[in-house]
C-alpha cells in the first residue's frame, strides 16, 4: 500500500497524541515546552495541519524525544517523495502580499526546508531570528528583490542567489511594483 501524503501527516499526528500521553503531559504543558501553539498542537493531533520540520522539532524538544518518534520508520519501499503542484495543504501561507508553498517533503527528517515565495510588488516577508546557526539560501526567477540580513543588504536580480544569516533579523522585500518569485532553502541550525 502507498504511503500518501495524507496518510503521513494522520501517522505523524498520532505519533505526538502518543508522545505526549506517554510524557504525561497536557496540551497547554506541551505549548509551554515546545514553544508551539496548543492550537497548531490540537490541528497536528488531530491531522488537520501539515507541520513544518521547525515545528516537528519544536514538539520533539518539548517532548524530550528524537524527531524520528514522531516521523516514524523510513520510507520503505517509496524511493521518491513527492510534493503535488495542486497539493493546497503545501500552501504553507497566502495573502494579498505574499503566497509562500511548501516544496519539500514533510517527512524529509533533515534540518533543511524549501519553499517557493511570490512576493506582490513592493511587499516584504520579515522574520525574525531562527535557531542559532540558521542559514537561508535564495535563488530569485522573477523581478528584482532586496535581502536583509540583520544590518547587511544585498540587491538581487532574476538568475541572482544569495545566503545569508537567518539566525538574526532577516526580510525579503520586492524592490520592484510587479510579482517577484523565489526560491528559498532553509538550512536550520539546532544551537550549540
Amino acid at each position: 500500500m502507498k504511503d500518501t501524503a495524507a496518510q503521513r501527516i494522520q501517522q505523524i499526528g498520532k505519533r505526538v497524541k502518543e508522545q505526549r500521553e506517554a510524557a504525561g503531559l497536557s496540551l497547554d504543558q506541551l505549548s509551554r515546552l515546545s514553544g508551539v501553539s496548543k492550537a497548531m498542537l490540537s490541528q497536528v493531533e488531530r491531522s488537520r495541519a501539515n507541520p513544518t520540520v521547525v515545528v516537528l522539532l519544536k514538539i520533539a524538544s518539548g517532548l524530550g524525544c528524537p524527531l524520528d518518534a514522531l516521523l516514524g520508520p523510513g520510507t520503505g519501499g517509496t524511493p521518491i517523495d513527492v510534493v503535488r503542484c495542486d497539493d493546497t495543504r503545501a500552501i504553507y501561507t497566502q495573502s494579498h502580499e505574499c503566497t509562500i508553498r511548501t516544496l519539500s517533503p514533510l517527512g524529509t527528517g533533515k534540518n533543511l526546508e524549501f519553499y517557493e515565495i511570490l512576493l506582490a510588488g513592493n511587499a516584504a516577508l520579515r522574520s525574525q531570528p531562527h535557531f542559532r546557526r540558521t542559514e537561508e539560501y535564495l535563488t530569485v526567477t522573477r523581478g528584482k528583490v532586496r535581502v536583509v540580513s540583520e544590518e547587511n543588504t544585498a540587491l538581487l536580480r532574476k538568475g541572482d542567489s544569495a545566503h545569508y544569516r537567518a539566525d538574526v533579523p532577516h526580510a525579503i522585500e520586492n524592490a520592484g511594483a510587479a510579482e517577484a518569485r523565489v526560491y528559498l532553502v532553509v538550512k536550520y541550525g539546532m544551537g550549540d
